[in-house]
């Protein structure tokens, strides 16, 4: 047979994905398998780390030279090799296919999106790209008959048909367009198409499908093919995003009530708290299901509601298709925890659920389906009023950009009669007004970080009115206040002006402040998950009611279970700060310093405070204080105040100038530098509790971290003043200038950038309006400026077409920075007889990557669930209420189990979701019932979807935060290349390790290096141009005590840095540029939230009932407590138990075991005084009151309490006669019983450790013993019984024959008298009668006497015997 040589016109796309090269070959209609691929993705050494030379989007087109029609684009390593193999002869026009085949390369054609051929043309260059085929899978040419296109179109083939056809392919080319058919010499028909243009290369291609010789199939190759071909068809929506062409896709979520599920047009707020009790009706219908029919199902009042758009357009129709490709948004919901952990647990909790579809309810003509939403419970927790939304994409369908809501409770909303919603602390305003904003100066947004449900933001001019959001500013509301504006000046309190502009708002978890003139108010929102009732306030609440209140400043970040506030006081009270303190929604202020003013205890005339920051780890109030002496001019102090110990302290005295740099980036303050003769004004502080930075500014910044010794940040200029700052607390910071220009600082480096107004800001407004985009206007005004998730926003006043727009908008700082470096840092380079424009890269990497990163639940304590919704029998695979309703009730009681998990006595299975265990082995009997439609309710529940996940892995990013215990590590590693990619494959110079080490360096900068250290390792990889650094941070055991779990840690943080990255370094991601060389992770030292100490009851029975040789439980056995005899030795254990990664182990450190309470009942336990604790504890005691004794010596330092551990020897109980548990009265004829309290606790006594374990629980004891009193009573009383009963027993027994024999005698007596009795009785009656009736009567008296006779006879015949002798 005569073989036909093929010649076909490839266009291999080379990406880096999972940092290998790999040739993806991607179809228009279908996607084709690759086949043994990983002979592509092999070698990775041979390509480095890196990127292929022309893997950039931009580049990312295959080039097609006009002289041979052919293209590629190059790589590196093996892959580039063997591309250029296939590339050789181009002029002979062949290639051999089985090599085509084992490269698995297949021709990829590009399409736009309406699926026609794309074509553009460059410079000298055409671009183009062909389509192969893989096994089974024929692609054709096919004309498009109305506009005479060519159009590519895939047809598959089956494998009869692929073996009839030949295996040949022919191209041919020419000037005019031209298509037709031609035949192969061999004898299988081929059919050509071609298409081409004048004056542009075309292709003409004959296909043959490929002959195979006669022989057995090959199952097994055909499966691996198979597997190939799915394993690119699950590649394929990951690849996708790395395409040009791609529809920028954005989610949509909106919160709706649970019964308006299916409304179109509809969202609601977040208010209602009450937990649904209407699904009984729901879950009585699953007979037959792995649901507990006795257990009461509760439901959340509202849902999520989930959409996209594409292209900033929504479309049922683009809805429905990615829910007919598979597209399932994936929500995760994260709790943010509550400021007071003395009332509530510190827990990280996250529950990750997967939507579910729903038609909606508006009138459809469609068969199926026309609009549709997906929707999930929007679940609630106790304690949390902060919620964020984490939506993405499971994979399928179109891809859509990972985005995050914030959905928070509003406790400032009420419900009024008519079913409407109404704020509480005003009325709201529905005209935006023009002039409340235009030319209004900014203002700050003051908030507890990461603890604000609802924001406010004051400032509008002669209006007592505030904005309020709770959705961040994605949504506001203009909110006019109910305050009675009450301004009153006096001689101590002068007001030079009045007006009812709102200056200072802050808003904290529960409570809004504001500042009107002089006057303080505050108002408590309704948040029953917070507070556990309705105590919320009815309005507006005036405070420091009798003080000259000139400024309110905003503590950051909560401490201590509380959150603070700051009232600075003029007038009479000038030297005073008012602190005040919120808990749980209570407010109370306290005037300091304690015993005189600030300016009483620095010894001068006259002050002012101008600022203060409160560190609530430290108990240390800063203040900005300005000294006013006759003898001198105005000069400025930094005091500190301790709240502990009341001591008041000058930290430092700002210069009187501001320093003269000479040109230096930053300047230290040491009293020896020269200055310039502008005048420093401070103006405010600033203080970021994680990497112990303090800013002072005003036309000028400085910042320490110690608050003693300053630096001078050169670039800000001395002619502008700062307004405010706002931090990012994850290392950035924006400032604001009185003349509304924003500029831009990385903490840890001492570079400042001007972001606006400046030629990046320029660059980025022409690009914007070359995309006509609707958030940028020329004429705008900036409201605020704030961070969300390290992210900087603007809210800004947008005026178009005389119609004013309130928006938020991102501040792209990275874009900025990028477009600054390119207009500043470019150059000319001569190439032959022209130039080229060229920028320099002052980037000292290529490519930064993190690895080796351990799995990040360990350190950032995160508690995640799954829940997947309840399958449906539907063939459409749509939900209905009930199914919704199902879903709702399996979340609650997921939740459920999660929150009545901490117990004291630990479950066999160290999980919350273990209960479900038996209804997890009848899961194949529930799905044969779903398999064949026989499922109750419709509806198939799998209860391996609701799971608690104990094995996430690290996403190539460090944790959002690290908790640390006592000598604990993070390791990671750091990969740095060094030198940049070129599109030109030439060779790159391979740089030894003195130049690694000359170009690349990182750098780590801890907060408090006396607390935790690093340790970084490098290691040169000289054939790859890269450094791999080695990062250990431990914790150095020396800075913190011992504390509960989460409570009271000491907050730190560490800084990553590489040397000349700052500001130059980007990485280009599908959301845009990210600035690289420079990370910030806080690290928090403590004992971590999620760990516990437990009773091990299943041990302890064990090992007891092994030492002493039985085991006797209560006669009433209850399984939850079980019973412990008395006269046994206790031997207790404890577990540690890991709630966020599952780890459970036996407590190996040392504890002190205390008997705290008690009764002989569980409704007459009582609890213990600290002086009945000691003496029924204390091994010193002498008043005869120990409840137990131990054989161990170890005790605590003052002897007052046993050191108990895992080896110890036991516990002897003893009860002695002033114990509680002595002469305990028995209720029943069983052992008197006693239940004891026990407190478990660590603290001081274990040093392995930062946590103090404390654990109380109940313990069951019986067969106590009765005291020696009551026990001889009871002897006494019990022996005197038995004599008594002995003895009456042996009278009975003596007398009963001669009472018997009494008793006989008397019954004979007594017959005789009564027979006698009778006989005379009736002889007197016959006397007295007729002689006839005599006789008659005679006759019937003499039958009725003789058988009366006969019967007293039988009765008693002895007695009759007896008689004989006497009648005789």
């Amino acid at each position: 047979m005569e073989k036909c040589r093929e010649k076909r016109e490839w266009g291999e796309k080379v990406s880096r994905l999972g940092g290998k090269v790999r040739i993806e070959k991607v179809l228009t209609d279908k996607v084709a398998p690759e086949w043994k691929e990983k002979k592509v993705q092999g070698e990775e050494k041979a390509r480095g780390e890196g990127k292929a030379s022309g893997e950039k989007r931009s580049q990312g087109k295959e080039r097609v030279s006009k002289g041979d029609g052919r293209g590629f684009k190059r790589g590196r390593g093996e892959g580039q090799a063997r591309e250029e193999q296939l590339s050789k002869d181009q002029g002979k026009g062949r290639v051999d296919k089985e090599r085509v085949e084992e490269l698995g390369w297949v021709e990829e054609q590009g399409r736009d999106k309406a699926g026609k051929q794309r074509e553009e043309q460059t410079p000298g260059e055409r671009k183009g790209r062909g389509q192969g085929k893989g096994r089974g899978v024929g692609k054709v040419w096919a004309e498009d008959p109305e506009k005479g296109e060519a159009r590519y179109r895939t047809r598959y083939q089956g494998r009869a048909r692929a073996r009839r056809k030949g295996r040949c392919e022919e191209m041919g080319g020419g000037g005019a367009k031209s298509g037709g058919e031609t035949r192969c010499k061999c004898k299988c028909r081929c059919t050509t198409r071609g298409s081409s243009r004048t004056g542009e290369s075309w292709s003409h291609v004959a296909r043959c499908p490929a002959m195979y010789p006669a022989g057995p199939a090959w199952p097994k190759l055909r499966v691996l093919r198979a597997l190939w071909a799915l394993l690119a068809v699950l590649l394929a929506p990951w690849r996708l995003w790395a395409k040009e062409d791609i529809q920028e896709c954005i989610w949509h979520v909106v919160l709706i009530k649970f019964e308006a599920v299916g409304e179109e047009g509809r969202s609601d707020r977040f208010f209602d708290l009450e937990p649904l009790e209407s699904l009984d009706s729901v879950f009585s219908l699953l007979v037959d299901a792995p649901t507990d029919q006795n257990e009461k199902y509760l439901g959340f009042p509202y849902y999520l509601k989930i959409n996209y758009s594409c292209g900033g357009e929504s479309s049922e129709a683009q809805v429905r298709k990615g829910h007919l490709t598979g597209l399932k948004p994936l929500v995760l919901v994260t709790f943010q925890s509550p400021v007071n952990f003395h009332r509530w647990k510190i827990e990280q909790l996250q529950i990750q659920m997967e939507a579910a579809p729903f038609r909606s309810k508006e009138r459809c003509n469609a068969e199926e389906v026309c609009a549709m939403s997906w929707y999930t419970p929007m679940p609630i927790k106790n304690g949390s009023v902060v919620m964020y939304v984490d939506v993405r994409s499971n994979g399928l369908g179109p891809f859509v950009q990972n985005k995050r809501f914030h959905v928070n409770i509003n406790g400032f909303l009420q419900k009024q009669q008519d079913n409407t919603l109404q704020f509480t602390v005003g009325n709201e305003i529905f005209n935006l007004i023009p002039r409340y904003f235009i030319n209004v100066p900014s203002r700050p947004l003051w908030h507890t970080v990461n603890q604000t449900p609802v924001l406010i933001l004051g400032g509008i001019p002669d209006e007592k009115s505030v904005l309020l959001t709770d959705t961040s500013f994605t949504d506001f509301f203009l909110v006019e206040l109910n305050i009675d504006s009450c301004w009153v000046g006096s001689f101590y309190c002068p007001q030079a002006s009045f007006t009812a502009t709102i200056y200072d708002a802050i808003a904290t978890e529960s409570t809004l402040f504001i500042r009107q003139n002089q006057l303080v108010y505050y108002f408590t929102g309704t948040y029953v998950t917070l507070h556990e009732s309705n105590q919320g306030s009815g309005s507006w609440v005036r405070v420091l009611a009798n003080e000259c209140i000139k400024k309110l400043c905003p503590v950051h970040a909560h401490g201590n279970g509380s959150e603070y506030i700051m009232a600075l006081t003029t007038g009479k009270r000038e030297g005073y700060v008012h602190f005040g303190t919120i808990t749980d929604g209570r407010v109370s202020f306290e005037l300091l310093p304690r015993q005189r003013s600030v300016c009483e205890g620095l010894q001068v005339v006259n002050c002012s405070i101008i600022w203060a920051v409160f560190i609530a780890g430290d108990y240390n109030l800063l203040l900005l204080v300005q000294m006013e002496d006759p003898t001198t001019r105005k000069y400025f102090q930094v005091v500190s105040y301790d709240l502990v110990s009341n001591y008041l302290a000058i930290l430092y005295t700002i210069p009187e100038f501001i320093p003269d740099a000479r040109g230096l980036e930053f300047l230290m303050l040491l009293g020896t530098e020269s200055h310039t003769t502008f005048l420093m004004v401070p103006k405010g502080m600033f203080y970021n509790q994680y990497s112990n930075l303090l800013y002072i500014w005003g036309n000028f910044l400085l910042q320490s971290y110690n608050y003693e010794n300053f630096i001078y940040l050169a670039d800000f200029p001395k002619e502008q003043s700062i307004k405010y700052l706002v931090n990012s607390f994850r290392g950035d910071m924006a400032i604001v200038t009185e003349t509304e220009e924003i500029w831009y600082l990385l903490e840890g480096s001492y570079r400042m950038y001007k972001l606006f107004p400046s030629r990046g800001w320029e660059v980025h407004i022409n690009l914007q309006v070359m995309h006509q985009s609707s958030v940028y206007t020329p004429n705008e005004t900036m409201v605020t400026l704030f961070y969300e998730d390290t992210k900087l926003y603007q809210l800004v006043y947008l005026m178009k077409n005389q119609q004013g727009q309130l928006v938020k908008r991102h501040v792209p700082v990275e874009q900025l920075l990028m477009y600054q470096q390119l207009s500043n840092h470019y150059f000319f380079k001569r190439q032959g007889s022209h130039l080229t424009l060229s920028f320099t890269n002052f980037c000292p990497f290529s490519v930064m990557r993190l690895r080796d990163l351990p799995n990040p639940q360990v350190y950032s304590r995160q508690e995640r669930y799954q829940a997947r919704p309840p399958r449906v029998v539907e063939p459409s695979g749509f939900h209905n209420e009930n199914s919704l309703a199902v879903y709702q009730g399996l979340v609650y009681y997921l939740l459920c189990l999660h929150s009545e998990y901490h117990k004291p006595y630990a479950d066999r299975v160290h999980d919350s979701t273990w209960s479900w265990s038996n209804k997890k082995q009848d899961r194949d009997y529930y799905f044969y019932l779903a398999s064949n439609s026989q499922s109750p309710g419709n509806v198939y529940i799998d209860m391996a979807s609701y799971e608690k996940i104990y094995d996430l892995k690290a996403d190539y990013e460090l944790p959002e935060r690290i908790f640390l215990d006592k000598g604990t590590s993070y390791v990671f590693s750091v990969f740095l290349r060094v030198g940049g990619q070129s599109l030109e494959f030439t060779p790159e110079r391979v740089l030894t390790s003195e130049e690694l080490k000359s170009t690349v360096d990182l750098g780590v900068v801890l907060a408090d290096p006396g607390c935790i250290e690093a340790v970084v390792k490098q290691k040169f990889l000289i054939n790859r141009n890269s450094v791999l650094f080695r990062v250990t941070l431990s914790d150095k055991r020396s800075c913190f005590d011992q504390g509960l779990s989460g409570h009271h840690l000491l907050e730190t943080s560490m800084l990553l840095k590489v040397a000349g990255a700052v500001g130059h370094c980007f990485q280009n991601t599908h959301q845009g540029p990210r600035m690289q060389g420079n990370l910030m992770v806080p690290v928090l030292i403590g004992c971590p939230p999620g760990k516990r100490l437990a009773f091990d009851i299943t041990y302890t029975l064990q090992y007891n009932r092994l030492q002493n040789k039985h085991y006797f439980d209560c006669v009433r056995v209850d399984p939850e407590m079980p019973c412990f005899l008395f006269r046994d030795v206790f031997y207790p254990f404890f577990l540690i138990q890991d709630l966020v990664t599952g780890d459970s182990g036996s407590f190996q450190g040392s504890y002190v075991l205390k008997v705290v309470g008690g009764g002989p009942t569980l409704d007459t336990i009582r609890e213990y005084s600290e002086e009945e604790i000691y003496r029924f504890n204390s091994p010193l005691d002498k008043t005869h009151s120990l409840i137990w004794t131990t054989k161990n010596t170890t005790t605590t330092k003052d002897s007052a309490f046993n050191i108990m551990s895992h080896q110890s020897l036991g516990i002897e109980w003893l009860c002695l006669e002033n114990s509680p548990c002595y002469d305990a009265v028995p209720h029943t004829i069983f052992a008197p019983e006693f239940f004891f309290k026990v407190l478990v606790s660590n603290r001081g006594v274990d040093k392995s450790t930062y946590c103090d374990y404390q654990l109380i629980f109940l313990l069951h004891i019986h067969g106590l013993p009765l005291s020696a009193k009551r026990a001889f009573f009871i002897l006494m009383v019990s022996s005197s019984v038995f004599i008594g009963l002995v003895t009456l027993y042996i009278i009975f027994c003596l007398l009963l024959p001669v009472m018997v024999k009494a008793w006989n005698s008397l019954r004979w007596k007594i017959n005789n008298i009564i027979m006698s009795e009778s006989y005379y009785t009736y002889t007197s009656r016959n006397c007295s009668g007729t002689s006839e009736t005599r006789s008659t009567v005679s006759s019937r008296a003499s039958s009725s006497d003789s058988s009366k006779v006969a019967e007293a006879n039988q009765r008693a015949p002895e007695q009759t015997w007896k008689k004989k002798p006497l009648v005789t």
